[in-house]
């Protein structure tokens, strides 16, 4: 049932937010995917409002980001303002790894305040001159936003920092989170303005706008979207503290594909599904897909580079040039080590200057040799914390200068203002050793900038007198908790928190040989030259082109309210099962074969007391009652139970653990499957499942007739999969010989004879009907879980096998709306019981024309 995303719910926030009247109008706004939603404000997106779209094909790429990618200010003459391409920016660079015809749109904010009055003429110059469209949020938006939500509370917590102190305000804030909302509505609402669905990619980075996917998807249901993360994800044991956890996960699940920087924030990430909202995922061909109601999330693991051509072009600018020469001359004789980090409370600068204070104290003789030059790039944003780290930094800087320098040495040189790119340039080129002490960082590309600059240019080697002949060399010495340190293998790699671990870095880093720092800078600069950031733009955009090509091949529904809303992706030919055409097909047909799963089925799987109602026996009972029908319970519980339970039934055929055994009506006996076998493999398998369980609380064994079954539902999500894997390898090497099959289903390791299943049951009950020569000319089969899906399979093939003398009208029906093989669903045990009685109550008056009003 399709449901609808409830206004208020959907805008926290709203009050807050900007009212634009004025719309771009330069770039139409596009929408011809079939079965778009209505929006909470009541807008519906159809096939009508696409008359604008252009005929001609055109690869387009629409880039989502906190900030565009331009440099702006106000001309104080005429009081215009003026914008300019920000080249150091990540998002404009990746524009190299599309191709050539693709055009790139650039959604985002400004850094500066625009008056609103100037708000629509700033928007149309942007869009026509650079195809940026702007999102101007309030101040107080911005503020809450930005400076309060996203700084304050998501990035300490992604980079492992939870706030455990009331006083300093660090808790959790609803109106925050209400403003983070609100301004990912925005951006959401600026990306609808100019996209065309049937064509556009649209590319969302970092954890700015993590809930901008919610509100896309709610608007567009079939957008092709991508979501990269460029900060750490956290383990779920931190993630979860989040009060909004489940909302910003499942936002980031109406993504396509999610990228990470490393293998271990993926590994969070699918960890936190897993344990959050039981999600499982796989690796297919090298590709990890996590499975979300019938859509597969793609899931990429690719760190990003630098653009080699940028920096070697500042390389050989001649103030680069002339800087390197300036620093080189001034730190002769000495060696020269570089630290180039964020005023930040993460980047660990006080422990890297404590690092070196205690080689200097331990390696006496590099007093006078090893200078550390800290360049401190302005803080990103503004607190207590950060004005504390800047202190601290400060004063662990002139304590060392103190104790260890001497006239014209200072071991220390702190860089605390603004430097042009190009002076960062020269001091890369000019270091020997370059530092990234970071205690959490997502990627940092410092260390890729380094080995570039220091692998240089010819006209740099000319300008410095370096023979072109001779070999580069760097060092590098990276914390074990950047995103770049599994890429750089050479390097020394350091806990940031040990400063006795920094301190035999900075001195293995100063006394290491050139033969080795070539042997290590080499190795760098081969990886860094191929994964640059065209490389990784190119090999997202591929992936995320690969993870949409089902998009048309599916019917979308949706549900959920608020930041709850979300798609399930279904078969084109997946439907209600309507109550008239079932009724129909059932009065006109005359020999009916009902196959009816037990739990979730016919008794709701919440329920405590599994034994069947009065109701449940009652319209059983009245089925069977009909002679034209053959009714069967075909479930995996065991036949003592079933045998008790449905006492009352008499006519009833009861199907046993899958099938293993099997009752026509309750005067025959139990008949055993074929596949007999004795049971001497439970002595071989028990000992081991009772191992496992052992090790593994929260698991446990079922013991029935046929098979036995190893639960962990309620072990740890982690280790009980992790085990369950391991068990599935034992058993199968230990019961190769055995003529039984382990299989693993949803929480749960099942060992069972071989050539029993639901859906090989139903087969044979089918051919039993027909070799008697009864056929069915009406069959149908319900169901709730993977085992039923067998069930489904076999009679949606039986309708074009020549088993039937005529072809059967054949129903096979799941309840919940999910993804399965079944053609139809009902939405519950309710609806399931209902329709059961409209039939039975057609039965009992099949010479009427009248149907009883009964209704789902």
């Amino acid at each position: 049932m399709e449901s609808k995303s409830c206004a208020n719910l959907f805008d926290m926030g709203s009050d807050d937010a900007v009212d634009f009247s004025w719309a771009i109008k330069s770039l139409p706004r596009v929408m011809t995917a079939p079965g778009i939603i209505t929006d909470a404000d009541g807008i519906t997106s159809s096939d009508e409002d696409s008359n604008t779209s252009t005929s001609v094909f055109r690869d387009r790429k629409i880039l989502v980001a906190n900030f565009l990618p331009l440099h702006s200010f106000k001309d104080q003459v005429n009081g215009k303002w003026c914008f300019m391409w920000d080249e150091d920016s990540l998002l404009l660079q990746l524009k190299d790894g599309f191709s050539s015809d693709t055009e790139v749109l650039y959604v985002g904010s400004l850094k500066v305040d625009v008056d609103v009055s100037e708000q629509e003429e700033v928007a149309q110059k942007l869009l026509e001159d650079y195809k940026c469209i702007p999102t101007f949020l309030s101040p107080d938006i911005q503020k809450k936003f930005y400076h309060g939500f996203c700084k304050q509370q998501l990035w300490p917590l992604f980079h492992y920092m939870l706030p455990i102190c009331l006083v300093k305000g660090d808790l959790f804030n609803r109106s925050l989170f209400q403003a983070y909302v609100s301004a990912n509505k925005i951006f959401a609402d600026k990306v609808v303005e100019v996209i065309n669905s049937d064509d556009d990619y649209v590319w969302v980075h970092d954890y700015h706008l993590m809930l901008v996917p919610t509100f896309l998807r709610r608007r567009l249901n079939r957008v092709r979207l991508g979501f990269f993360l460029h900060s750490p994800f956290p383990s779920s044991e931190i993630y979860r503290t989040l009060p909004v956890r489940d909302e910003i996960l499942r936002a980031l699940l109406n993504a396509d594909l999610i990228g990470f920087q490393t293998f271990d924030y993926a590994r969070h990430f699918l960890s936190c599904c897993s344990r959050m909202l039981g999600l499982n995922y796989e690796s297919k061909r090298g590709y990890i897909g996590l499975e979300y109601l019938g859509r597969t999330i793609s899931i990429k693991i690719l760190s990003v580079g630098v653009h080699i051509g940028r920096l070697q072009s500042v390389l050989n600018f001649p103030d680069t040039i002339t800087k390197v020469q300036e620093i080189e001359q001034r730190f002769k004789g000495k060696k020269l080590l570089l630290g180039v980090d964020d005023m930040d409370i993460f980047k660990g600068i006080s422990l890297k200057l404590l690092g070196l204070e205690l080689l200097l104290e331990r390696h006496p003789k590099l007093r006078g040799e090893v200078v550390l030059v800290q360049i401190v790039n302005p803080a990103r944003s503004m607190g207590k914390d950060v004005k504390e780290a800047r202190e601290e930094a400060i004063s662990i800087a002139e304590r060392i200068n103190l104790s260890y320098g001497a006239p014209g040495y200072d071991p220390v040189v702190l860089i605390d203002n603004p430097l042009p790119f190009y002076e960062k340039i020269a001091f890369y080129v000019a270091a020997e050793c370059c530092i990234v002490n970071a205690v959490r960082d997502g990627m940092n590309l410092v260390p890729y900038e380094y080995i570039v600059c220091r692998q240089g240019t010819e006209e740099m080697d000319q300008c410095r007198g370096v023979r072109l002949e001779l070999p580069h060399t760097s060092t590098l010495i990276v914390s074990e908790f950047v995103g770049c340190s599994p890429s750089l293998s050479g390097a020394f790699r350091v806990n940031p928190w040990s400063v006795e671990d920094v301190a035999d870095a900075l001195y293995k880093a100063a006394d290491l040989s050139e033969s080795e720092k070539q042997l290590r800078h080499e190795k760098h600069y081969r990886y860094v030259i191929s994964h640059h950031v065209a490389y990784w733009a190119r090999s997202f955009s591929q992936d995320l082109e690969r993870a949409c090509k089902d998009h048309y091949n599916r019917r979308c529904w949706t549900i959920g309210f608020g930041l709850g809303f979300r798609v399930i992706a279904l078969s084109p030919s997946f439907r209600k099962l309507s109550f008239n055409h079932i009724i129909s097909s059932y009065k006109k047909t005359h020999r009916r074969a009902i196959f009816l799963d037990y739990d979730g089925t016919i008794m709701p799987e919440a329920s405590i007391n599994k034994m069947p109602s009065a109701d449940i026996i009652s319209v059983l009972n009245n089925l069977c009652s009909d002679s034209n029908n053959t009714v069967f319970i075909v479930s995996g519980r065991g036949r003592t139970s079933l045998g008790e339970w449905f006492a009352p039934c008499e006519a009833l055929g009861i199907a046993a653990e899958h099938g293993y055994f099997i009752r026509w009506t309750k005067a025959t006996e139990w008949e055993s499957s074929s596949t007999v076998v004795d049971s001497d493999w439970k002595k071989i398998a028990e000992p081991v499942m009772r191992l496992y369980t052992e090790t593994t609380d929260g698991s446990c064994i079922e013991s029935k007739e046929s098979a036995l079954v190893w639960h962990h539902q309620y072990a740890d999500p982690d280790f009980g999969s992790c085990q369950a894997k391991e068990l599935l390898d034992h058993l199968e090497n230990v019961l190769a010989n055995e003529p039984v099959v382990v299989k693993r289903g949803q929480h749960i390791v099942e060992v069972k004879p071989q050539g029993v299943s639901k859906g090989l049951v139903v087969k044979k009950l089918i051919g039993t009907l027909v070799n008697s020569g009864k056929p069915p000319d009406f069959v149908m089969c319900i169901g709730d879980d993977r085992s039923d899906e067998d069930m489904f399979e076999i009679i949606n093939s039986t309708s074009s096998s020549n088993l039937f003398p005529a072809v059967p009208e054949i129903f096979a029906c799941t309840v919940g709306q999910k993804p399965s093989k079944a053609k139809y669903y009902l939405e519950n045990t309710g609806e399931v019981i209902r329709l059961l009685q409209g039939m039975a109550a057609v039965s009992a008056q099949k010479h009427k024309f009248t149907l009883p009003q009964v209704s789902i």
